[in-house]
């Protein structure tokens, strides 16, 4: 993604879409299975959010030019590195966080993401009710981890909201 914002999801046996991640610029569009296929495999669906540029690449001459010879390892690994912290925060957020953990995440992870969403959007990203993200949201306010002028959460204390969610 060479600028913009796409959305990673999958579609449940119900068809409701369970979001998994965004996709910023600078990041690779689909996962890393393998560098010695001859392909790349998205596992997810990949959805644009907004306007967005996309850099297509041959992978046939791509890895033969700068993988087979050992160029871009490091930025691989990197990438890779990348993808499982991915993963791990998106197994967290499902299966581990309670609701006030969900949110003080993505505030610290994602406060651009987060000031530019509508928060039913956030809501539905998080798999809470909206009125529980306000909640949240004002109990976050009263402990003065954060503020929120004009609709806009601002941090005041980085290290307690990152506290929440990585004890």
């Amino acid at each position: 993604m060479v600028n913009g914002l796409a959305k990673a999801y999958k579609i449940d046996k119900h068809k409701n879409e369970i979001f998994l991640y965004y996709i910023y610029s600078g990041n690779i569009l689909s996962e890393i299975s393998t560098v010695q296929d001859t392909h790349l495999i998205s596992y997810s669906n990949i959805e644009l959010v907004e306007n967005s540029q996309i850099l297509t690449i041959d992978y046939n001459r791509f890895k033969k030019e700068f993988l087979d010879s050992g160029l871009l390892c490091l930025e691989f690994a990197n990438e890779i590195i990348r993808q499982s912290k991915q993963l791990q925060d998106l197994v967290n957020r499902e299966f581990i966080f309670d609701s006030v953990s969900k949110v003080a995440m993505m505030l610290s992870n994602s406060l651009d993401m987060f000031n530019h969403l509508k928060r039913y959007d956030v809501s539905l990203m998080l798999h809470i009710q909206p009125s529980t993200l306000s909640r949240v949201l004002n109990r976050l306010k009263r402990n003065d981890i954060i503020d929120i002028h004009k609709g806009k959460v601002i941090i005041l204390n980085k290290e307690a909201l990152d506290r929440i969610y990585s004890e």
